[in-house]
C-alpha cells in the first residue's frame, strides 16, 4: 500500500530551526499538491503550507519563517522551519492530492503517520 513517510521532528528551543521530510514509499504518478498540516493538543489540523505546480501557500502564522519545498522526480516534499516558537508544537503531517483510477477520475488523498515537533526550553 502506497505510503508517505515523514521524518525530522524533534525538540528544539524557542528561536531554533527543524528540517521535515516526506516522501512516498513506492513511485507514484500524478502526484498535483503536497503539503504539511499540524494538530495542537485540543486544536484541529490546521494547514501549514503547501506546494501546487510551484505555487507555494502558507499559513498567516509561518509565513517568514518556514519554507515549503518539493521534489518533483521522486515525489518528495520538505518543510523548513527556521525562528520556531512554541506556539508551533504540533504533530505535523504530510499530505498530498493525486489523481487516480482507470479513467483518471476521481482524487486521492494521502496522509503520513505525523511527526511530533516541540519548541520548550
Amino acid at each position: 500500500q502506497v505510503k508517505l513517510v515523514e521524518s525530522g521532528g524533534g525538540l528544539v528551543q524557542p528561536g531554533g530551526s527543524l528540517r521535515l521530510s516526506c516522501a512516498y514509499s513506492e513511485s507514484v504518478f500524478l502526484v498535483n499538491t503536497m503539503g504539511w498540516y499540524r494538530q495542537a493538543p485540543g486544536k484541529q489540523r490546521e494547514l501549514v503550507a503547501t506546494v501546487t505546480d510551484g505555487t507555494t501557500n502558507y499559513a498567516d502564522s509561518v509565513k517568514g519563517r518556514f519554507t515549503i519545498s518539493r521534489d518533483t522526480t521522486k515525489n518528495a516534499v520538505a518543510l523548513q522551519m527556521n525562528s520556531l516558537r512554541p506556539e508551533d508544537t504540533a504533530v505535523y503531517y504530510c499530505n498530498a492530492v493525486r489523481t487516480g483510477g482507470p479513467h483518471l477520475e476521481y482524487e486521492i488523498e494521502d496522509w503520513g503517520q505525523g511527526t511530533q515537533v516541540t519548541v520548550a526550553s
